[in-house]
């Protein structure tokens, strides 16, 4: 599942933050990011997917 989150995050970046955290603060600063570029967007969903992932983790 890891996978196809960050597959989407660089692919669909807004997409792959909705599923990750839903409605929010995250998703909202992603989508004002992606429509400044595609690259900003990516960056910034595969690093919150990757920080969600270790915090998930660190809690286990």
């Amino acid at each position: 599942m890891k996978f196809l989150h960050i597959a989407l995050g660089i692919l669909i970046p807004p997409v792959a933050v909705f599923l990750t955290f839903g409605v929010g603060s995250t998703l909202f600063i992603n989508i004002l990011l992606t429509l400044l570029g595609w690259v900003p967007g990516s960056i910034h969903a595969v690093w919150a997917i990757v920080k969600q992932d270790e915090a998930l983790n660190e809690s286990v």
